[in-house]
């Protein structure tokens, strides 16, 4: 049922509707990652990717300007996820209290609908 009703919305530039779907066909996670993380809280998952980050380069993630990043990296978290989900942009942009305008803003910004796009 819910395939006929996402086929009467397809965003012409979308190929994968979910971000799930999108990194397993990437092979960045599997099922057994994904039961993994869902014992995670979203702090831990914050905490643990940066504990990674540093480790690769020495612990020394000097220069990158990590506290004022946060909200952007977070809005581009939450974006992907409304865009996979809702049906239309106007849901989207209901689901977050934003006008379509902005959401449009926002997508155009972060790159988005590029990150559900097939790479050939």
């Amino acid at each position: 049922m819910w395939e006929r009703k996402r086929r009467r919305y397809t965003k012409p530039d979308q190929e994968y509707y979910s971000v799930s779907n999108k990194l397993k066909a990437d092979g960045k996670i599997t099922d057994s990652f994904e039961a993994m993380m869902c014992t995670l809280t979203l702090e831990d998952i914050i905490a643990l990717r940066l504990e990674l980050a540093a480790r690769s380069v020495n612990g020394k993630l000097y220069g990158l300007n990590i506290w004022k990043s946060i909200p952007d990296i977070t809005k581009e978290a939450v974006l992907n996820y409304v865009y996979s989900a809702a049906r239309t942009k106007g849901e989207a942009a209901s689901f977050l209290g934003l006008s379509r305008s902005d959401l449009r803003k926002y997508l155009k910004k972060f790159k988005i609908s590029s990150f559900f796009q097939k790479k050939t």
